[in-house]
C-alpha cells in the first residue's frame, strides 16, 4: 500500500530539535521508528524497539554511544548495533533497523524500505527553501485517515467552495473547469480563473502586498503531484488583464502551498503543509499570519477527511464514485499503484 523505497519527511528539525537529548518516537508506512539526534549533531532514526526487552527506544535518550534505552540503559548506535550496557554482555545482541536520514530543507527526511537502495540523489528539490527572496511557514497535523484520501483532497480544488467557504472558497471555482495532465510519474490539474472577486485570504495576502483588495483578478490553482506522495501547488491573485500567473511580481500575490504526506498506518499519515511566498519575505509578522490562516484552512480539511475515513470503513462495501473534478486525484493514485507494483515486482525478483 505504501511506495517504501523513497525519501519521506519524518518531522522537522524544529520539532526534533525541541526535544533536547529525547528521541521522536514515529510511525511511517508502518515502520516504528525512533529519531534522535546524537550527541555528535548528527540525525539518525533506529527500529523503536530495543533487543533487550523490546521497550520502546523513543522513550530512552541521546548518549555518547548513540541512543540509550530507557528500560535497563543498554546502548546502541545510529547502524541499531548494540555496543554496551551496564554490566552486561551485550555485543552479541541482534541490530535492529537503521534507517537513512538526510537533513535538508528545515525536514527529517527518512528512507523507510530497503536501506541497500537508499540513495540521496534521488531527494526532491525546491528551489525556494534556500532562496532569500522566498518566505516559509507550515506546520504538522496527525490525520486519522488513509493519505490517499489526503491527494484526493488536494488534487480537486473544487471542496474549497464548501469546506472553506470563508477564507479560500468562491462559487467560480465550481464553475471553471480543471484541466489534468500527466507526465510520467508527475499529475498536474489546473484551474484559472479570470475577472473575479479574490476571496476573503486572497484579499489579506493583496493588501500585504501593496494591492488593492477589491480589485478584480486573475486567480490560478496549479496542482503538481509527485511520488510518493508530494503535492505543490502554485495558488495566487494577480490584477486582472496583467497575465495572472505570468504577471509582474508587483502585480500580483504569488504563492506555493506545500504539501508533504507520509504514511502512518493504513489509515493515518502526518500531514506536513505550509506555504511558501515571493512577497515581502522579510515580513516575519506577515508569514506567522498566513501560517495561523492556513492552519486554520487545513484544519477544516483534516475534521472532513476523518470522518469521510470512518464513513468508508463502516461501508466498505460501498464503491466510491467519479466525477471530471477527481481527474488529478485518480491520476495520481495510479502513478503510486504502478509504482507499487514495480517496488513489489523487484522485491519479488530479490527474493527468488
Amino acid at each position: 500500500m505504501f511506495i517504501k523505497n523513497t525519501w519521506y519527511v519524518a518531522c522537522s528539525l524544529a520539532e526534533l530539535e525541541a526535544l533536547g537529548d529525547k528521541p521522536l518516537g514515529r510511525t511511517i508506512c508502518n515502520e516504528k521508528m525512533a529519531i534522535f539526534k546524537g550527541v555528535d549533531g548528527k540525525v539518525a532514526a533506529v527500529e523503536d524497539f530495543c533487543p533487550h526487552r523490546g521497550a520502546p527506544m523513543s522513550l530512552g535518550k541521546a548518549c555518547k554511544n548513540g541512543l540509550r534505552c530507557g528500560y535497563h540503559g543498554l546502548e546502541m548506535g545510529a547502524d541499531g548495533k548494540t555496543v554496551h550496557m551496564p554490566g552486561q554482555r551485550v555485543r552479541g545482541f541482534p541490530a535492529v533497523k537503521a534507517f537513512a536520514v538526510v537533513e535538508r530543507y528545515g525536514f527529517v527526511w527518512v528512507w523507510p524500505g530497503d536501506q541497500a537502495q537508499a540513495d540521496e540523489a534521488q531527494m526532491p528539490m525546491f528551489e525556494f527553501f534556500d532562496n532569500p527572496a522566498w518566505a516559509y511557514g507550515g506546520g504538522l497535523y496527525h490525520v486519522q485517515a488513509d493519505y490517499r484520501l489526503m491527494i484526493d483532497n488536494l488534487m480537486d480544488l473544487t471542496h474549497e467552495t464548501y469546506v472553506h467557504s470563508t477564507s479560500i472558497g468562491q462559487p467560480e471555482i465550481d464553475e471553471t473547469p480543471c484541466e489534468t495532465k500527466v507526465d510520467g510519474d508527475k499529475v498536474v490539474t489546473q484551474r484559472f480563473m479570470d475577472g473575479i472577486q479574490a476571496p476573503p485570504f486572497w484579499q489579506m495576502a493583496m493588501s500585504a502586498n501593496g494591492l488593492d483588495p477589491q480589485a478584480q483578478v486573475d486567480r490560478w490553482q496549479i496542482c503538481r503531484f509527485s511520488p510518493p506522495s508530494h503535492i505543490m501547488i502554485d495558488v495566487g491573485v494577480a490584477l486582472a488583464g496583467h497575465g495572472g500567473f505570468d504577471a509582474p511580481a508587483d502585480k500580483k500575490a504569488y504563492s506555493v502551498v506545500v504539501d508533504f504526506i507520509t504514511p502512518e498506518t493504513e489509515t493515518s499519515h502526518w500531514y506536513h503543509w505550509g506555504m511558501a511566498r515571493n512577497f515581502k519575505a522579510d515580513d516575519a509578522a506577515l508569514t506567522d499570519s498566513i501560517r495561523q490562516g492556513q492552519g486554520k484552512i487545513f484544519g477544516e480539511d483534516m475534521e472532513m477527511l476523518q470522518l469521510q475515513q470512518q464513513n468508508i470503513l463502516r461501508h466498505p462495501e460501498r464503491k466510491l464514485l467519479m466525477l471530471n473534478i477527481d481527474a488529478g486525484g485518480v491520476q495520481s493514485r495510479r502513478v503510486i499503484d504502478r509504482l507499487l507494483a514495480q517496488e513489489k515486482t523487484t522485491e519479488t525478483g530479490a527474493n527468488a
